[in-house]
């Protein structure tokens, strides 16, 4: 199992932006140092949710205060990014790392961000396919033009050209999203919100759509380690509803339609019964069935779900445990 961390950057009812940001900072050199696999920071705007408004700007701190760990977005957001643009960071952030920089993109969402940075509906809604492939085209080649109702330049030289071009993986919460990836041969990116059956059933989809049978997909997890099954599940209902309602509110459509419907406390309370939430033992197991329910072997785990920094560190120290411990029996019994 590959095993890594999911960095939000969560600002929990009173704590500062800069708590979080200093956190999930943390977080991330302590995961380099325990020997983890690699470290993926998400990227929101105008939210408490997250803090961080720019995935690759975090990632380039994380980069220059670590040694060896891999370090990705999830996920740099298409709709209201310029494919160039990112692309430019990328190839930038691949070099200085020694190619340790992985490029995790998304859709996105209909919010205001929308209107915000310029973009539009059609764009969110019809245009990602297209952007996605001027962003592989400008990873991949020397030099980039467009024509489209999106984007339209002459020829322009794309540089700094790396040894080796970032890794792209790709956000999926559609099949029609699971195809796109499958014919771009590009790992997907699966989210907290899906079971072990959900993420099987994109990885069988995306298959059949002929996606490669190897690819190195990446499924997130919430990860909360305590003494006992019922302390961890209390730890985090007892935090994080506060933090998730806040996040569920400042989504704001760009249309004025309804945000998310979610209820803040029986998200949680799934969290809980999705993930590994509990004492030691029972995480690991936890990974390890999901691994094999899901199909997928590479694991990133959110371990900032209750906005403690002693919380978290103490689950991260657990995941460091099971990096180290060798695959068979023993993996569930870790104490």
């Amino acid at each position: 199992m590959k095993l890594g961390v999911f960095l939000l950057a969560a600002r929990f009812p009173g704590q500062s932006d800069i708590d979080a940001l200093t956190r999930s900072t943390a977080l991330a050199i302590d995961a380099d140092r325990l020997g983890l696999h690699d470290v993926w920071v998400a990227e929101h705007h105008f939210m408490s949710y997250g803090t961080c408004p720019d995935a690759t700007t975090l990632a380039a701190n994380i980069l220059g205060a670590t040694n060896r760990i891999d370090v990705g977005t999830a996920v740099s957001v298409l709709t209201t990014t310029h494919p160039l643009a990112l692309a430019e960071r990328a190839r930038l952030l691949s070099i200085v790392s020694h190619n340790r920089f992985r490029l995790g993109v998304g859709r996105g969402g209909p919010w205001m961000d929308l209107e915000v940075f310029n973009s539009s509906l059609d764009r969110y809604n019809e245009g990602f396919p297209a952007t996605l492939d001027l962003l592989l085209r400008a990873l991949n080649d020397s030099t980039v033009e467009n024509h489209d109702r999106y984007y339209d330049f002459r020829p322009v030289p794309m540089s700094p050209t790396p040894q080796a071009i970032p890794t792209v993986h790709m956000a999926c919460t559609s099949t029609a999203s699971v195809e796109l990836a499958a014919a771009k041969k590009l790992p997907m990116l699966l989210g907290m919100h899906m079971t072990d059956e959900q993420k099987r059933e994109f990885v069988d989809h995306y298959r059949s759509a002929g996606g490669p049978e190897d690819a190195d997909h990446i499924s997130t997890v919430v990860a909360h380690v305590a003494d006992t099954r019922e302390q961890a599940v209390e730890d985090v209902m007892t935090t994080a509803p506060g933090w998730l309602a806040q996040g569920l509110a400042a989504h704001v459509r760009v249309d004025g339609g309804p945000g998310p419907d979610r209820d803040p406390v029986a998200y949680a309370r799934l969290l809980c019964d999705l993930h590994p939430v509990g004492d030691p033992a029972h995480c690991a197991r936890k990974l390890r069935d999901g691994a094999r329910g899901s199909g997928v072997d590479h694991v990133i785990a959110l371990v900032e779900v209750t906005g403690s920094p002693g919380h978290a560190r103490r689950t991260l120290d657990h995941l460091g445990r099971v990096v180290a411990t060798p695959p068979g029996p023993d993996l569930g019994k870790l104490a």
